[in-house]
């Protein structure tokens, strides 16, 4: 019991893990819409405030002219190239607005109702990008979910041959107590506490097991997954609620 449900926390800890990461990828998805030169900064408030309303939208940012050429002069310093720049006459970069959303699934909507105004210049079309990042996303999430439901099913296996071997075991005694009249439920019933109090003792000595190794656990998936957004505490939550109720659950289900 005890090596089951450490196996299914280190799957539930490595699928939170791997759910954060995809909902990390899936808030880098922008829409990203270049302005024309001549517009005045009360329409790009206006613009801001308008786009800012949209119910897709979750954040919307300003990046003038002067912002975007900077960016550019800070990406070529970082990947060691020369900066050209100040042989350039004029700053060729437009002003932009950087988009996120609440669901990347939305791009279209937004995409639409941005191009459809005056001042926009163009709206960089990766809906073929977005789609493939959510196809991935969404197989990755279902085939981690498969692997959870797998690894329960091997738990409830195992559980239940434990508990058929244990009636093996005492089958003469069965045998007695159906002579001298006992009724199923009677016979039945020590089997379901057993089964509940070893998984009860077996989730108590995994949450032990955890509890020992969850701070070298916890630095290494501060570090790791830094960037991620995810909380270590609710995962120590979550797991400490699975292993109990996976535990006793599967228990009571095993020997029933």
């Amino acid at each position: 019991m005890v090596l089951m449900l450490l196996l299914l926390a280190g799957f539930w800890i490595v699928q939170t893990g791997l759910v954060a990461g995809l909902e990390f990828v899936e808030q880098k998805v922008q829409v990203v819409a270049d302005l024309s030169d001549d517009i005045t900064a009360a329409r790009v408030q206006a613009l801001v405030a308008q786009t800012s309303r949209m119910p897709e939208v979750a954040t919307v940012t300003y990046v003038s002219r002067e912002e975007a050429l900077q960016r550019f002069r800070d990406a070529r310093a970082a990947q060691g190239e020369e900066d050209l720049t100040p042989y350039l006459e004029s700053n060729p970069l437009h002003a932009s607005l950087e988009i996120t959303l609440r669901d990347p699934g939305q791009f279209g909507q937004v995409l639409d109702r941005l191009r459809a105004e005056p001042n926009v210049l163009r709206v960089k079309d990766i809906q073929d990008l977005v789609q493939r990042v959510l196809t991935v996303t969404g197989v990755l999430r279902s085939a981690g979910l498969v692997v959870l439901v797998v690894v329960g099913l091997i738990v409830l296996f195992i559980i239940v041959n434990t508990i058929r071997l244990a009636v093996v075991a005492r089958a003469e005694e069965i045998e007695i107590m159906r002579l001298v009249g006992a009724s199923d439920a009677f016979i039945r019933w020590p089997f379901v506490f057993e089964g509940a109090l070893v998984g009860l003792l077996g989730a108590a000595l995994t949450l032990a097991i955890l509890y020992g190794a969850s701070g070298p656990l916890a630095r290494f998936m501060f570090d790791f997954f830094r960037v991620l957004p995810f909380r270590v505490e609710t995962i120590a939550r979550d797991v400490s609620a699975i292993v109990l109720g996976t535990g006793v659950g599967l228990g009571v289900l095993g020997s029933w």
